[in-house]
């Protein structure tokens, strides 16, 4: 027979009580919670395009008022050499532990618009689903945290300091929230930082990403003749450049789909049969994950499984290509030039400075003579890993255990946030990774949607850290 202290069997009466106020708050206000987040998703902060500077003071000055309407006892937006950052915080006593809060207001370009079923930033609920762009990345996971925030104000259940970090440039590189840490490190001091802008396993598994991959980001020119030619007159005779830059590509890669640069793998950690097993333990089931992404085979890295090639290994991709003539009808045109977008997702310990040195030296010295090749670095990050034994971890997998009823997995995601690196090297400062999304939620795509749900369990999941982190 288990006998609990006196002091187990208080925390426990009095989580449950918060714990019923906390569940009556939310139900209370759900509608609510829905309308303003879809009053944030209205405003298209698209960070790549220089038409919608508007939008992201916009979607920067709603961000502050909502913090300050939540409780906060300040919230300012802050200007950039780009776009500015939101800045908010609620100190309840300088002793307690202090949550940073890391989130983004940027979204991804719509296109192609002609493939979304809804207007993208006018939110729709559809089977369970939010359907619009930044349902999920980020808007709706990070405006968990603000209603999470409220929830504790109002309940008188928050447990720690808050900071609240936003930016506009997740999506483009991060490179002003980059300098601005820098500058404001005292501001921004905590004890550690609190984001969701990731994924879980399943909807009934939930997980914590416990490891990011880094990128390197280029965009290549290959150029051939002077000038288009026509292709009756000069083809067979002259190089195309696209041609060559296919081929080019194509030998970044061998048969193994192992990437061919040299010293590439260089710093890539090596894992132990055992470290392998354990990352493998990750529920997966091959064949719902072919059919949910309409593939009849998967293709990657040989020697390594699915999980694997996405968590621990580095990639090498061709984002996009272009060149020649692309409009309505023919045009028999052999290009003066061709382009591409290149990308490469890192592990840890490999340096995407390094790495963008390595490419670019052996995509210029495998470039046959008849082309010229001009590599251009556009942006990069490093890899980020968490461990497992963090306290604030801990705390992170006793929430989901609560909202949940099961023991989160961790996850190392083949996606990247560069700037979580950034925060580790500039402040000393671990990130846990709570994120909410699926992989159905087609973030970065058309149709991107964020199930309901989810909005508000991420909530209650979220309230649970504190109250657990704060123990």
């Amino acid at each position: 027979m288990v006998t609990l202290n006196l002091f187990t069997y208080l925390y426990i009466i009095k989580n449950h009580f918060n714990m019923k106020k906390i569940k009556e708050y939310i139900e209370s206000n759900g509608d609510r919670f829905l309308e303003e987040l879809f009053g944030l998703i209205r405003i298209p902060s698209i960070s790549s395009e220089s038409a919608h500077k508007p939008d992201m003071v916009k979607a920067a000055e709603y961000w502050r008022d909502s913090l300050l309407k939540a409780g906060a006892d300040k919230a300012e937006v802050m200007p950039t050499d780009g776009n500015p950052i939101v800045y908010g915080e609620k100190i309840i006593d300088p002793k307690k532990p202090t949550v940073l809060v890391y989130g983004h207001y940027d979204v991804m370009p719509v296109d192609p618009i002609e493939l979304w079923n809804t207007n993208p930033f006018e939110p729709v609920i559809k089977d369970g689903k939010i359907w619009a762009r930044g349902a999920d990345d980020d808007k709706g996971q990070a405006f968990m945290h603000c209603k999470a925030f409220e929830t504790m104000m109002k309940t008188g259940t928050l447990t720690c300091n808050v900071k609240f970090m936003l930016e506009g440039e997740e999506e483009i590189g991060s490179g002003s929230l980059a300098k601005w840490v820098v500058t404001n490190k005292k501001l921004v001091k905590a004890d550690i930082i609190l984001v969701s802008d990731t994924s879980m396993i399943s909807h009934e598994q939930p997980s914590i990403t416990a490891g990011l991959r880094g990128l390197a980001y280029w965009e290549v020119e290959v150029t051939g003749p002077n000038a288009d030619l026509h292709s009756g007159l000069f083809g067979g005779s002259v190089a195309n450049p696209i041609n060559t830059l296919c081929e080019m590509v194509a030998g970044v890669m061998d048969e193994n789909n192992h990437i061919t640069i040299p010293g590439f793998y260089d710093d890539v950690r090596k894992y132990t049969a055992a470290e392998r097993r354990k990352i493998n333990e990750a529920p997966y089931d091959e064949t719902e994950y072919k059919n949910s992404l309409g593939v009849k085979a998967l293709r990657g890295e040989k020697g390594y499984t699915k999980i694997e090639r996405v968590g621990i290994r580095p990639t090498f991709d061709l984002c996009g290509i272009w060149g020649g003539y692309t409009g309505e009808g023919s045009k028999t045109v052999l290009p003066s030039k061709a382009y591409a977008k290149i990308s490469c997702r890192l592990v840890p310990n490999q340096d995407h400075e390094k790495i963008g040195k390595l490419f670019k030296k052996y995509f210029e010295k495998i470039a046959p003579k008849y082309v010229t090749v001009k590599v251009t670095p556009l942006h990069g990050g490093q890899a980020y890993g968490c461990p497992t034994d963090l306290p604030a971890y801990k705390a992170a997998e006793e929430a989901f255990m609560e909202t949940y009823g099961k023991m989160p997995v961790p996850m190392y995601s083949g996606g990247s946030i560069p700037i979580i690196s950034t925060f580790e090297k500039v402040l000393g400062i671990k990130s846990i990774l709570m994120g909410f999304g699926l992989g159905s939620d087609a973030i970065h795509s058309p149709n991107e949607n964020y199930r309901v749900d989810h909005f508000f369990k991420g909530i209650e999941t979220i309230i649970a850290f504190y109250q657990h982190y704060a123990k």
